[in-house]
């Protein structure tokens, strides 16, 4: 009886130690600047990050694999603690991080940058403008004459979260509204049928993927009225970085990893002097603006 009791207790002392191990094996195998890690990303945002994933990799031991998907699809994965690392225009509600409070898990939250909205149409088409008061009320389901149709990505995306919560709506309406998948699916369709307004990330349309480099040949990018001005403005980086462009909206790392790992490392790097860099080369706005080294030379060889 005696025997049997010691070789449970054993068994159990066994099972615990190898479980620390291995959560210990796991954590030593993933660091700030090595090990592998899966970061979900907003589908509108995925360039520039495609662009940071690059050059974090060349230069630390580290592989990260980038899997874009719509807002609403990143929050439900995050919300079950399916996923720990995402990049994202919000951060969760109280009740989306319910599960983390649980735990005990603070985030680390870092801005990255600043993005904007873009509305598209055919390069043929004779409007340049195009009034924010009269895309309100369309995607309200009024003035349904004022436009052709709206053309949107995923209907779980991010834009048109951020379109439905400028219109005060809960649903677009279906009459003249078209939805896909993806920001290059809305930018190949406005540049296929004239009269239609697209609405991407304009992340897309300063860094066209070589493939779409013809679709984006074939729209243009509309000066947008907003609501507190008369004044016709393009979500150029300038107007961006000044807030004279209406529909901006910032980028954010959200790291629940119980661990220092990738996460941080990632994201301190992203919000570096270096990923900042890549940022401003992208057309977004850094979240802050890389120094720029002047050497002043007090003689001139003049030969």
């Amino acid at each position: 009886m005696r025997k049997t009791s010691l070789l449970v207790l054993i068994s159990c002392l066994f099972i615990v130690v190898f479980s620390c191990d291995k959560k210990t094996k796991s954590q030593e195998e993933e660091t700030i600047l090595k090990g592998k890690a899966t970061i979900l990303v907003d589908e509108t945002l995925l360039p520039v990050i495609e662009d940071q994933k690059q050059v974090f990799e060349n230069q630390y031991n580290a592989s990260i694999s980038l899997v874009g998907k719509s807002e609403l699809e990143i929050v439900q994965l995050l919300s079950k603690n399916k996923q720990q690392l995402a990049i994202l225009s919000r951060e969760l509600t109280e009740n989306e991080a319910e599960i983390f409070r649980v735990k005990k898990i603070t985030p680390r939250i870092t801005s990255l940058g600043t993005d904007a909205i873009a509305f598209i149409s055919h390069k043929n088409n004779s409007d340049t403008i195009i009034d924010l008061e009269k895309v309100i009320t369309f995607v309200q389901g009024k003035n349904q004459n004022d436009f052709k149709g709206m053309v949107f990505d995923n209907p779980n995306s991010s834009t048109v979260r951020y379109i439905k919560e400028l219109a005060k709506i809960n649903n677009l309406p279906k009459d003249k509204i078209y939805s896909f998948q993806t920001n290059n699916e809305v930018i190949q369709f406005v540049s296929k049928n004239k009269g239609l307004i697209g609405i991407v990330g304009v992340n897309w349309l300063s860094q066209p993927s070589p493939a779409m480099q013809e679709s984006v040949s074939k729209i243009k990018v509309l000066s947008v009225k907003s609501l507190m001005t008369e004044t016709f403005v393009k979500p150029s980086q300038d107007n961006i970085a000044s807030g004279l462009y209406p529909l901006t909206r910032e980028i954010k790392m959200l790291n629940y990893q119980p661990f220092p790992g990738l996460g941080m490392g990632f994201a301190s790097f992203v919000s570096g002097d270096i990923g900042q860099r890549i940022i401003l080369k992208s057309g977004l706005v850094p979240a802050k603006i890389p120094n720029r080294n002047i050497k002043i030379r007090k003689e001139i060889n003049i030969k």
